[in-house]
């Protein structure tokens, strides 16, 4: 008889940050940092975390606030995903940007990696699609293969006037009516928006439509954690008690005043200095297929947060580090060895899994073959971890700056502390480079041009200014 699994007390699971590699012990005077340069810049972190603290205390930090306002929010979640099991087949997610890839990293993180091919890995539970681009092939693919009786569909904008999402809910919406009729067009969809403003919320009183809000004081790429990402993880059986009691537990530790006891205070700091010191790109590499999508969400919360033209005080700065994404060991083979021996302009931040849901042993056979024989006995997770702290001393050897986030194993919990770790983080290094971390002006401007282009009253200016650019197009067409 099988011995019960040990249920891990919530310090246990705490996630660990390990900074080692990044200072000159480890990698060298010329490419690393030293503790006395931590020392001397951590009062601006100081600075910065109380900042933070205020502005949340004037309810300017919306993502703070999460891990304990939604307490009755979270039953109407749970129950609305209840009774959508035996009734719908398909759930439809429709968004982009933060509407979308956080829903994708809670679903690729908790549930089975085949959830939708295998019906009794779901539960009951419909199949989960995330449909986040305009590709024409992509979009009438999906719909092609639903069932519009059976599907249920997910609008995700908090204005209602996001031009890929509503365009796929016009679509989605057509595909409905032709086979149920326009009369139970409603009871096809719901409405994740803004609850007092915006066109979606409108349309989502027009329809009948079943609907969840949006924090107005949280911004889509900080929004997982509210029924933007909520709602899907609980359709497919996530747990979001223990998301959210996650991001409780890394909030409590993200508020602590001392700089040395607060992870996300110090990776801040350190993430900012290495920028000064020309790391200007971000890697993260999961050494784990679970965490890959974390790397994509984490991408759009640094690039959209950290990305800007000026400071507050209205200075031209063009600041901002490029996060890049990665999977180990998978890119060990296509993107290490730029890594390195390419230009020192990156600082890596490996996810790490200490403890695998599943032990796989590696079997033995061909022993008298010396570059294989040595392989049986040992399992994937000794593989993969090997392969990353293998990883790991090269980069150090190579004079390479990288750092670790120690996962002790992927659950609801700690995938609640990754999110909120990160978003913490975003938000003092903003402080620190002095910049809006939460608004998106260079996303607004393509959306404007797009709005043009398509003959939204209103933005004849941009579609203007469109026509006069494709007219000195053609000459440079090779």
């Amino acid at each position: 008889m099988s011995a019960e699994k040990k249920v891990k007390s919530q310090d246990e699971l705490r996630l660990k940050l390990d900074i080692n590699n990044v200072f000159a012990e480890m990698i060298g005077q010329e490419h690393g940092m030293t503790v006395e340069e931590l020392e001397e810049a951590k009062d601006k972190a100081v600075e910065a975390h109380q900042n933070i603290l205020e502005a949340e205390a004037e309810g300017k930090m919306g993502f703070m606030e999460l891990p304990y306002k939604q307490k009755e929010v979270v039953e109407e979640l749970k129950q609305t995903a209840e009774e959508l099991k035996d009734k719908f087949d398909n759930f439809v997610v429709l968004g982009i940007g933060g509407s979308a890839l956080g829903n994708i990293a809670v679903q690729t993180a908790i549930n089975h990696p085949h959830y939708n091919l295998f019906k009794e890995e779901r539960n009951g539970y419909p199949r989960l699609f995330v449909s986040d681009n305009v590709d024409p092939e992509g979009v009438k693919a999906l719909l092609d293969k639903l069932d519009p009786e059976k599907t249920l569909f997910n609008v995700i904008s908090k204005s209602g006037s996001t031009p890929e999402t509503m365009s796929q809910f016009l679509v989605a919406r057509k595909f409905v009516a032709d086979a149920v009729g326009e009369e139970n067009v409603g009871e096809h969809f719901i409405a994740t928006t803004s609850k007092d403003s915006g066109y979606l919320i409108e349309i989502a009183r027009r329809e009948g439509m079943k609907k969840f809000f949006i924090p107005d004081n949280v911004g889509g790429r900080f929004s997982v954690l509210t029924p933007v990402g909520l709602l899907s993880a609980a359709v497919t059986g996530v747990d979001i008690d223990q998301l959210l009691e996650g991001a409780a537990y890394m909030d409590q530790i993200c508020r602590k005043s001392d700089f040395w006891e607060n992870p996300a205070l110090v990776n801040g700091l350190v993430q900012y200095l290495a920028y000064k010191k020309g790391k200007v790109m971000s890697v993260m590499m999961p050494y784990s297929d679970r965490l890959r999508d974390v790397a994509d969400w984490y991408r759009q919360l640094w690039a959209e947060s950290l990305g800007k033209e000026v400071d507050l005080q209205g200075n031209m700065v063009n600041v901002g580090p490029t996060p890049i994404k990665a999977l180990g060991a998978t890119d060990q083979h296509s993107q290490a060895q730029l890594y390195m021996e390419g230009p020192f302009d990156k600082i890596i931040t490996f996810l790490e899994v200490e403890n695998f849901a599943e032990e796989l042993e590696i079997p033995a056979a061909y022993e008298d073959l010396n570059g294989l024989g040595y392989l049986g006995g040992h399992s994937f997770a000794e593989l993969i971890n090997t392969e990353k702290w293998a990883t790991e001393l090269a980069l150090n050897k190579r004079e390479r700056m990288n750092q670790t986030v120690k996962v002790p194993e992927v659950n609801e919990f700690t995938l609640g502390q990754l999110f909120y770790f990160f978003e913490f983080q975003t938000a003092v290094t903003g402080e620190l480079l002095n910049i809006n971390t939460f608004n998106q002006p260079g996303v607004e401007l393509g959306k404007n041009y797009t709005y043009g282009i398509f003959g939204r009253d209103g933005y004849q200016e941009k579609k203007e200014e469109f026509e006069n650019a494709a007219d000195h197009k053609d000459d440079l067409i090779l």
